[in-house]
């Protein structure tokens, strides 16, 4: 929510009519609800207000994250937010820098919702209310938290959304009825917040044999230019491998999100900083320019990756757009002191470009390994 964007959703009179009392009749008003689903990535400007609801029948995971480094932060490194509603039970603070390197200290305190602090009388006349009612928006007597269970379902004032439309919104985001907007007249009240990576046919690299990446940066989703983020996600089959890469201008924060595989992480240095299996519910930081690759073996591997640029490039070290690729063979043969067949196959025996399936000799190491 946007504080002065217009109220476009109302309920009629005939809809709302008789909820308080015989003869009275309510009309609600607010801003747009929008629907997501699973691997939807939904980006937040600074500063607005927002919440969520699980109609559904299984439970619901969001994965947040937040640049600290962000213009918006105006006040130092530490990312801050307050509650509207609820009664969130502890904070932590985030404080001490020590020699340079910053330590975190966690302070617990007793916390609640931004009204809270505010003098009861004041409120109640900023509001038009009763004081009893301004009491209850400070929430200090409500015991549940920040999450909280709706016995009957929220009532809001909604279009129904069906699949054809959501098909429609998609072939219109591919160009498929006219050209893309130049993004001049999409505002901050009309902007699109949400994109889906989730769907195989909008992959940006597929490999019917090893996966499937796809990515979402400022171009596709024109709003991540303000926050300064990207995200991408990718789907490694049994026994694949992604090319040895790198993020030329990104940090990068990997989270799993199905299965397990191994993960190396090479600094600029040519030391191995990382090699460890990762599974899901784990978080992998890699430093730009760090070279990383990600193995698969016995299972499906699927991940989520969050960059701290708004359009983050990579680099491949194998593979027909990789860097090696892109030498002349006499440069590879005495770069590594080879023979010139060799530098060939190395620098084409690769006609994937990111995503790759691994030979049986591969996969018979990766379970010794695991052994």
């Amino acid at each position: 929510m946007n504080s002065g964007c217009p109220e476009t959703f109302q309920s009629s009179q005939q809809f709302q009519q008789g909820e308080r009392g015989a003869g009275s009749r309510f009309q609600d008003r607010h801003q747009k609800i929008g629907q997501f689903k699973q691997g939807d990535i939904i980006a937040f400007p600074a500063g607005a207000a927002h919440w969520a609801y699980n109609e559904g029948n299984e439970e619901l995971v969001l994965v947040c994250f937040e640049d600290s480094g962000n213009s918006a932060n105006q006040l130092d490194q530490n990312s801050r937010r307050f509650f509207i509603a609820g009664n969130p039970q502890q904070g932590e603070q985030q404080q001490g820098q020590q020699g340079g390197a910053r330590s975190f200290q966690k302070e617990q305190f007793q916390s609640g919702n931004v009204f809270r602090g505010f003098e009861l009388e004041l409120l109640a006349e900023a509001f038009g209310v009763s004081k009893e009612t301004a009491r209850k928006l400070q929430g200090e007597e409500d015991q549940r938290g920040h999450i909280v269970n709706i016995d009957q379902g929220l009532r809001v004032v909604r279009p129904p959304f069906s699949q054809e439309q959501e098909e429609r919104e998609e072939r219109q985001e591919q160009g498929q009825y006219g050209p893309r907007a130049n993004g001049i007249e999409e505002t901050i009240c009309s902007a699109k917040l949400r994109q889906n990576i989730d769907n195989p046919s909008r992959a940006d690299v597929y490999n019917p044999q090893a996966g499937r990446f796809t990515t979402v940066n400022s171009l596709t989703l024109p709003i991540l230019s303000f926050l300064r983020l990207s995200a991408a996600r990718g789907v490694l089959y049994r026994n694949s491998i992604m090319a040895p890469h790198w993020w030329t201008n990104a940090h990068s924060v990997i989270y799993v999100t199905k299965g397990e595989a191994r993960i190396q992480i090479v600094d600029h240095r040519g030391q191995a900083v990382l090699d460890d299996r990762v599974r899901r519910g784990q978080v992998v930081i890699v430093p730009q320019n760090f070279a990383v690759v990600k193995h698969a073996e016995n299972e499906i591997f699927e991940w989520v990756v969050f960059n701290t640029n708004d359009n983050a490039m990579i680099n491949t070290l194998s593979g027909r757009t990789s860097a090696i690729r892109g030498l002349p063979v006499d440069v590879i043969a005495n770069s590594y002191q080879i023979t010139r067949e060799e530098a060939r196959r190395l620098k084409f025996n690769r006609e994937e470009t990111l995503l790759f399936s691994c030979s049986e000799k591969s996969s018979q190491y990766g379970r010794v390994a695991a052994a």
